[in-house]
């Protein structure tokens, strides 16, 4: 048996509650009717807190990948910085211009290689995790 009510929503709520009947086919008062359940219901704090436990779950994997990746990319940048410290010759002052001009045509090289690597979706990460456990076996 049901019982008619008669409840004063803010015009915004009332709008919403419009929108959503519309949207979904269903009356007012089964959404009225299912939202005042779940806001009545014993359990609903219960829920309410496992869905946020699950929401933070999934931001704890989600940072826990970021500081992998970020990892990665320090220690790829290290690397290349040594190397490139270690093989880099230094020049006479006389060789400065020549220098200067090497350095931008490989600059923009470097930014076209890197355009392309990001294009193509083959990321570091990816080989990183692709070759560890190769190395790790043998």
């Amino acid at each position: 048996m049901k019982i008619q009510t008669k409840v004063f929503l803010a015009r915004d709520l009332s709008l919403a509650l419009d929108e959503a009947s519309r949207r979904t086919r269903r009356s007012k008062s089964e959404i009225v009717q299912a939202a005042v359940a779940s806001y009545l219901s014993p359990d609903g704090a219960e829920a309410s807190e496992a869905a946020l436990v699950r929401r933070l779950d999934r931001i704890g994997r989600a940072l826990e990948r970021l500081e992998r990746d970020v990892t990665i990319s320090n220690e790829a940048v290290a690397l290349f910085v040594k190397a490139w410290l270690t093989a880099t010759p230094s020049l006479s002052a006389g060789d400065q211009k020549a220098q200067n001009a090497k350095g931008q045509e490989r600059y923009a090289g470097f930014l076209e290689a890197l355009s392309r690597r990001l294009a193509s979706g083959r990321l570091l990460r990816a080989e990183v995790l692709d070759e560890r456990p190769a190395n790790e076996g043998g």
